[in-house]
């Protein structure tokens, strides 16, 4: 075996490097935290997107939740509420007649808002 060893250490001196027992443990030390640990350098980058995330998300909600406390601060004003009620739920005076025009490219425009 060790004849072998030197024949190739020889034929390939960068080997020689290789074959000390400190690279050898060097090598498993590089190994073992790379993929084996728990704290594994592709568990972080998998760690790291679902942080990216959720970050995206949290900045969605606040700018959602920013939105929602204007309008509920505009809804303080009682003409404010009657166009809220007049234009999300279709509600009318006693005299008054509504009248639904659906047209379709609102509502693909609509259709194309939500899927965002």
């Amino acid at each position: 075996m060790k004849k072998w060893y030197q024949n190739l250490i020889t034929s390939y001196p960068f080997l020689k490097f290789l074959g000390s027992r400190y690279t050898i443990v060097m090598i498993f030390f590089i190994v073992w935290m790379l993929f084996l640990d728990n704290y594994s350098y592709l568990d972080q980058r998998i760690l790291d997107k679902q942080i990216d995330e959720l970050e995206a998300n949290k900045k969605y909600y606040q700018v959602e939740i920013a939105k929602d406390k204007q309008s509920i601060k505009n809804l303080n004003n009682s003409g404010q509420i009657e166009k809220y009620a007049r234009e999300k739920y279709y509600m009318k005076r006693d005299s008054e007649d509504v009248y639904i025009i659906d047209i379709e490219e609102d509502r693909l425009k609509d259709s194309l808002e939500s899927i965002k």
